[in-house]
């Protein structure tokens, strides 16, 4: 069974992309898309997602300091950075919030592999 998901990214062309792989191919259910990290958070709050996707660089508030909210928020929230940008660069970060992990926004299979635990 798929989960409920939250997409955050400040492409909306990359929102679309990731929310037809998940819905498509992994049978999840996108209840919210975000375009920045202040959208995260409030759509994080009323939706109460199992995953939220995470871009790094946006603008109003960049997916790191949005996740951070969250996790503060609730510290049982599931995320997932998918970035094109440099991982070793966001790994202790990342690692220090607690989240799921980094996946490179293109690789889609990777994406649906990371939710369902595989990587």
């Amino acid at each position: 069974m798929g989960k409920r998901i939250l997409i955050v990214d400040d492409s909306s062309m990359m929102r679309k992309m990731i929310t037809k792989i998940l819905r498509d191919r992994g049978g999840h259910t996108v209840v919210g898309e975000a375009k920045n990290g202040t959208e995260a958070l409030d759509l994080y709050k009323t939706l109460k997602p199992e995953l939220t996707t995470m871009d790094i660089t946006m603008g109003e508030m960049d997916g790191l300091s949005a996740a951070k909210q969250i996790l503060d928020y609730d510290s049982d929230a599931e995320i997932l950075f998918l970035s094109n940008l440099d991982k070793e660069k966001y790994t202790d970060d990342i690692e220090s919030l607690g989240a799921v992990g980094f996946v490179n926004k293109h690789k889609f299979q990777d994406i649906l592999d990371a939710i369902e635990g595989k990587i």
